[in-house]
């Protein structure tokens, strides 16, 4: 189908390439000798930086995927009979594969519902107070997870994390955070980091680069540092120490330097509103969620799917190409030139 054409990415943030600048910076780390496993330069630096971003003393580990990071971090938070509250749509829910219950050893996951991908205090207050905890006969609530930008695109507010952790800290339970798209929801939201962490009650980060021009690279990020001896263990025991930890970390300082991450989230985040504009202004609908940052649902007709793919463009259909529900991802490169082609195409095929 695609065959000598050029393709254009709008299926994930995952499919587009590793930005040269993060390239550059593994080039100029390539050499000379370091210290392994994290007893670098590099990964020293590397948690300074992220101290200086979130404006707190913390503890800062490199892993290579975020699956790791999430499922390492709720493994010190969640013990074989303990229950991690998350949305039903949420990542850790459908796409890691059983990972959350390997790594806690069997922990259970509670399935929220809520609009919009979103839990809300009120929800999580309700499950909690069913729970059993105490009960020998129950697993008991030991964390709460959500995901920053959430599986439907949407983000949560400082209020609203705040009011879910008022709730995790009145039954005693870990507040862990996704950001596999962090940069995206603090470029949208325009607001400090540690404002929708720490300073909001988020004990762990799973603080993700990947899906924003690393080529792999996630930091494991304690704002509660207790449990941060116990992760290197845990780390290390699921192999995800690695022995040169230094180009991990330098990904992300190149990450952060000068405030590129934000600088490639706000692309990402300014062209999938361009595309959401163009989609309502030729579809008359609007997106099935609301586009908070870089990700857009929708439903095309039959004939524009085939007419888009046809003309070399990468996109998700979600379920029955009949129903028509897409999934459409920018990119720190996605381009107002790729915007516009894809919604011309749309426009040719009215």
């Amino acid at each position: 189908m695609f065959e000598d054409q050029e393709l254009i990415n709008f299926a994930s943030d995952n499919v587009a390439p590793v930005c040269p600048e993060i390239i550059e910076a593994l080039r100029i780390e390539n050499t000379g000798p370091a210290m392994g496993y994290g007893n670098d330069d590099t990964t020293r630096e590397m948690e300074t930086e992220l101290s200086s971003l979130f404006e707190c003393d913390l503890r800062a580990f490199p892993v290579a995927t975020g699956t790791a990071a999430n499922v390492l971090s709720l493994s010190v938070m969640t013990p074989p009979y303990g229950s991690i509250y998350c949305h039903k749509m949420a990542h850790i829910e459908g796409d890691e594969c059983g990972a959350p219950e390997f790594y806690t050893g069997g922990a259970k996951l509670a399935l929220l519902d809520g609009p919009d991908g979103k839990i809300s205090a009120d929800i999580l207050e309700d499950a909690l107070a069913k729970s059993g905890a105490g009960n020998v006969h129950h697993i008991q609530p030991s964390a709460i997870s959500i995901a920053q930008v959430t599986e439907c695109g949407t983000i949560y507010t400082p209020a609203e994390i705040a009011a879910i952790s008022a709730v995790a800290r009145k039954y005693n339970i870990g507040f862990h955070m996704d950001g596999a798209r962090f940069a995206n929801s603090v470029a949208a939201l325009n607001c400090s980091p540690a404002d929708i962490t720490w300073k909001a009650g988020v004990d762990l980060l799973s603080f993700g680069a990947t899906k924003n021009g690393a080529m792999a690279a996630e930091a494991v990020v304690f704002f509660n540092m207790e449990k941060a001896a116990e992760f290197e263990f845990r780390r290390k025991r699921g192999a995800h120490l690695f022995s040169k930890s230094r180009y991990l970390s330098a990904q992300i300082n190149a990450y952060l330097e000068d405030g590129l991450w934000l600088e490639l989230a706000g692309q990402a985040n300014n062209m999938s509103q361009r595309m959401a504009n163009g989609l309502s202004d030729i579809l008359n609908t609007t997106p099935h969620y609301k586009v908070d940052a870089n990700i857009i649902f929708t439903t095309l007709p039959e004939r524009m799917i085939d007419a888009l793919e046809k003309a070399g463009f990468l996109f998700y259909v979600m379920g029955s190409r009949e129903v028509g529900h897409v999934r459409l991802v920018t990119s720190w490169n996605t381009t107002e030139e790729e915007v516009d082609s894809f919604l011309d195409v749309l426009k040719r095929n009215l």
